[in-house]
């Protein structure tokens, strides 16, 4: 067996890029930018009123001054003039600053009768002026690569950006083998149970950026097996879940060798997930991931997701870790590394008492992974330890 990094370090050298495109802004949410993107202009573009008031000189804003209104200026429609001594526009929220105003006086702070508008007693202290290019500068720019948020999406918009150059999506062949299953929504036979790992790991594969697809269930018979893989030509990356292991009828390995591909492990000393296999199959990667639900959702987190990463342009790294306190004892480890369903809250981490790989009830409740080191010793509670976080 070898060790959870020296399979990362296996993986990435079986990664290959998948290339560019170029996409419309308002597909490109969730897609992880491969070019650099910058402004052509400055946000915002002219010196903009923050608040509703009333547009005027500065320095002769003071209590109970009195000015005359020349006029107004809205968003979308500046004033045309040059503020005077003495003079103020109206202005309303986003809309340009008149030339010659250097001050914005709220509303609240005056009163108007006709055109004349007199100044109260109290004053607002700021000018409540938006600077132009207080937001951003033209030339100002969104590095790559970077996975684009809501949030990014917005802010390229303001750039006045409609396109931009993302990865492709890695297409992902996902494959679920067994006599034993069926799909959702059909009747299982008595001795038969649901397909839930495909679920799982195409919705965890789509919240990365990759572009999965779930295959019909592979049966225990290399006929159907080969079937299968053939449809799964032309994908970036192949997984299957379940048949890895050495039982009679594991047969993945078996099929895969028959067919050319180029093994580069099988089994890593973690729990769970030990009877994990790689390789490169045609033009494409394998996975083979173990058959137990939370092995294959563990898995997704500690090892696809590193891969479609790297797949992506996103640099070969493991899954983020951080730390947190333990709030309960933990015996000491066995010799490989355990990825334990946890909770993390405000007061710290612990691991749920049931650690079985077949229950994804537990799995659901867990928003992290807390991390023991091969032969890691007995902790108590306020020991410092390593977790992978669950949520996005």
């Amino acid at each position: 067996m070898i060790s959870v990094s020296q399979a990362l370090e296996h993986l990435f050298s079986l990664t290959s890029p998948v290339g560019t495109e170029t996409v419309p802004l308002i597909e490109a949410a969730g897609r992880v930018l491969a070019e650099d993107a910058v402004s052509q202009r400055d946000q915002p573009p002219f010196a903009a009123s923050a608040m509703d008031g009333y547009a005027v000189i500065g320095d002769e804003a003071s209590p109970g001054a009195q000015f005359t209104v020349i006029g107004e200026s809205a968003a979308g429609h500046r004033f045309p003039g040059t503020i005077s001594p003495g003079q103020a526009v109206r202005i309303f929220t986003g809309a340009p600053l008149p030339q010659g105003a250097t001050r914005v006086v709220i509303q609240e702070d005056v009163t108007r009768d006709g055109e004349v508008i007199t100044l109260g007693k109290d004053l607002d202290a700021g000018d409540h002026i938006r600077p132009a290019g207080g937001d951003f500068r033209a030339g100002a720019g969104m590095t790559a690569p970077r996975r684009l948020a809501p949030e990014d999406i917005a802010l390229l918009a303001s750039m006045n950006i409609a396109r931009v150059t993302v990865a492709k999506r890695p297409t992902v062949a996902l494959i679920s083998t067994g006599d034993e299953l069926v799909m959702p929504g059909e009747t299982p036979g008595p001795d038969q149970i649901i397909a839930s790992n495909t679920f799982g790991l195409h919705a965890l594969l789509g919240s990365l950026g990759a572009d999965p697809r779930i295959l019909p269930i592979a049966r225990d018979t290399r006929s159907s097996l080969d079937l299968v893989l053939d449809l799964a030509e032309g994908s970036d990356l192949i997984v299957t879940i379940g048949g890895a292991s050495v039982g009679d009828h594991d047969l993945v390995a078996s099929v895969a060798a028959d067919r050319g591909m180029e093994r580069a492990f099988y089994k890593v000393a973690m729990r769970p997930g030990k009877p994990l296999m790689a390789g490169r199959l045609g033009g494409a990667m394998m996975l083979g991931l173990p058959g137990n639900p939370v092995s294959a959702m563990v898995c997704g987190h500690v090892f696809l997701a590193p891969v479609i990463r790297a797949m992506t342009g996103q640099g070969q790294a493991p899954a983020p870790r951080k730390t947190a306190l333990l709030t309960e004892a933990m015996s000491a480890n066995g010799p490989r590394e355990h990825y334990m369903r946890a909770r993390l809250t405000t007061e710290g981490i612990a691991a749920f008492e049931r650690q079985d790989s077949s229950l994804l009830s537990v799995l659901s409740q867990a928003n992290a992974l807390l991390v023991r080191p091969p032969h890691d010793p007995a902790r108590v509670a306020g020991d410092p330890v390593d977790y992978i976080s669950l949520q996005s």
